[in-house]
């Protein structure tokens, strides 16, 4: 399977608005129903991270097969200042987010293929999840990414945290 990368654009909101509802829909069927509130991520936090050119997408042939967040940096994710557990390096990081994969293509590589492409932009990554995504926890693990501990999230909700380092 080849997968292809490029940054989201305007006009592919509608069609990342139906895969995060896939997504969430997916989420509540395998024991995950509270990770995403219905309606997140809204259309302005998808605009906004298309519009600083942070949301990508991936392809198979030409369908969208997945879409995810991504950025660089050091010290890019506040909720990453603090963690109970320790992080495996403090260089700056890749962060992943929102990571979301179209249900025609899920079990056949392509969140591995979108963590590789991250991990091939840096070779730091760090990404976090809710306690009850086991499906994503498995993902993380079977790509290399190592539990470092609890994050929290600025509304006080806590979350797996995950890093991979070269």
């Amino acid at each position: 399977m080849s997968f292809t990368f490029q940054q989201a654009q305007e006009s592919d909101l509608p069609a990342l608005t139906a895969l995060f509802d896939a997504a969430r829909r997916f989420m509540a069927e395998t024991g995950n129903p509270n990770q995403w509130k219905p309606g997140t991520p809204s259309e302005q936090e998808l605009l906004e991270a298309i519009h600083a050119g942070k949301f990508y997408l991936c392809f198979v042939e030409q369908e969208l097969a997945a879409a995810f967040y991504y950025d660089f940096g050091a010290d890019i994710d506040p909720t990453y200042r603090k963690i109970d557990g320790a992080w495996h390096s403090d260089a700056p990081y890749g962060v992943l987010h929102r990571v979301a994969v179209s249900p025609a293509f899920r079990g056949k590589g392509v969140a591995g293929a979108c963590f590789d492409w991250a991990f091939a932009q840096c070779r730091h990554l760090r990404i976090d999840t809710h306690d009850d995504n086991k499906p994503m926890q498995r993902a993380l693990e079977k790509h290399g990414f190592r539990h470092c501990g609890t994050i929290y999230l600025a509304d006080g909700a806590p979350r797996r945290a995950y890093d991979k380092v070269n």
